[in-house]
């Protein structure tokens, strides 16, 4: 018998090749067992209690349930944009997904080809580009106005609008990095040039309901081309319930209905329910995360001063500071966070995670619990206020 050597042993596929685990996370989980979790974007309030109750009386058999959602829910998330004067919103144009990040996954993989451009925003969400490539496109980012606190620009989006294959743009408002967003003004004008070039336009609107001031506008205010993202994570303080929609009229909801189905069948019962109780609910307990938010905020704003001496504005939404490093920090800002990170147990994100634009800034979520935010900022205004010993 011939001997045969050893095999070289095959690569995944190459839809996964140079992707890797999400780097938030991979910040976040490693180093010392305790740490303060100034990385992570996860409320850390309570699941508020129209959830605790409907999962509390959950009973009978646990079926699938329609494959676009339960009637009753998307009933609901439909009422949320209802008052919209750019587009009628009924229950049809909903479908119940796990998650903003499978809507995302579900439009991405249902509308983008092979070699097809989607444009992202730099700095943006990492979850952006890395799906863009899953579903075989070519991510392309556009700069958010650094002048103006990183907030939307419709002209820089649409001025990349006319790169040859561009099939989608993703807007993010408020933004994660950033905490900044979109006027009304700028999404109708973005909306109008993806109409005429016939492009999709989603946007993700996840962290439209944690707001400072005015809450900001939705998609659906002013235009009824393209998708909006969303879901309970942020806002209703619900992420484990992995309960998001995508909202649209039927051009764009027809093919992104397929591919969820094969991707997922249905959003857990139980989850769906709880979410529903959550919405409505939601003039008490929106009103309740924004009380959380700003306690949060408060404890940020008050040990920034005290530790550091300066005055943090506060961002439009979310609960993100996106605040520039220290000068002798933006040479390898990932090696300022880890030492950080592993030296005083405080979690922070590099910017530049999120994309060249993000390098010389760092982002610090204030969602931990309001006395973890506070012990954080005194633990690291050392090594903000010395950065270049230390680096």
């Amino acid at each position: 018998m011939t001997s045969v050597g050893p095999v070289d042993p095959r690569p995944p596929a190459a839809r996964i090749r140079g992707l890797t685990v999400s780097p938030i996370r991979l910040i976040s989980e490693g180093g010392p067992a305790e740490k303060i979790p100034l990385g992570l974007g996860e409320p850390t309030w309570p699941l508020p209690e129209p959830a605790r109750r409907a999962l509390a009386e959950y009973s009978g058999v646990c079926g699938y349930g329609p494959q676009q959602g339960l009637p009753e829910l998307r009933r609901s998330v439909a009422g949320l944009y209802a008052s919209g004067a750019g587009a009628a919103t009924g229950p049809d144009d909903v479908i119940i997904t796990i998650g903003c990040q499978e809507a995302l996954f579900s439009l991405l993989l249902a509308w983008v080809d092979a070699g097809d451009k989607v444009l992202v925003p730099d700095p943006g969400f990492v979850a952006y580009p890395a799906l863009t490539r899953l579903a075989g496109g070519e991510p392309v980012p556009y700069p958010l106005a650094a002048s103006d606190r990183f907030r939307v620009d419709a002209e820089a989006i649409i001025e990349r609008l006319d790169t040859p294959g561009v099939r989608a743009v993703v807007v993010n408002h408020p933004g994660n990095p950033t905490s900044t967003g979109a006027g009304a003004g700028a999404l109708q004008q973005i909306a109008g040039a993806c109409r005429e070039r016939d492009v999709l336009l989603i946007s993700d609107e996840v962290y439209r309901d944690l707001y400072f001031g005015e809450r900001p506008p939705s998609l659906r205010d002013v235009s009824d081309w393209g998708a909006v993202v969303s879901s309970v994570s942020k806002g209703w303080g619900a992420p484990g319930l992995r309960v998001g929609w995508i909202v649209a009229g039927e051009r764009w909801l027809g093919p992104a209905r397929v591919m969820h189905g094969y991707t997922t069948t249905a959003a857990a019962k139980p989850a769906q329910l709880a979410a529903k109780a959550l919405i409505d609910a939601s003039e008490t307990v929106l009103a309740e995360a924004r009380g959380e938010l700003c306690t949060r905020w408060e404890a940020l704003k008050t040990a920034w001063q005290e530790h550091l001496g300066e005055t943090l504005e506060p961002p439009d939404g979310a609960f993100y500071a996106f605040l520039q490093l220290p000068e002798a920090a933006w040479a390898d800002p990932l090696a300022f966070c880890l030492r950080l990170r592993d030296e005083t147990g405080v979690v922070l994100i590099p910017g530049i995670v999120f994309g060249e634009g993000g390098r010389r800034h760092v982002r610090l979520s204030f969602a931990a619990a309001p006395e973890q935010v506070a012990e954080g900022v005194k633990r690291l205004a050392p090594y903000w206020r010395d950065c270049h010993t230390f680096v």
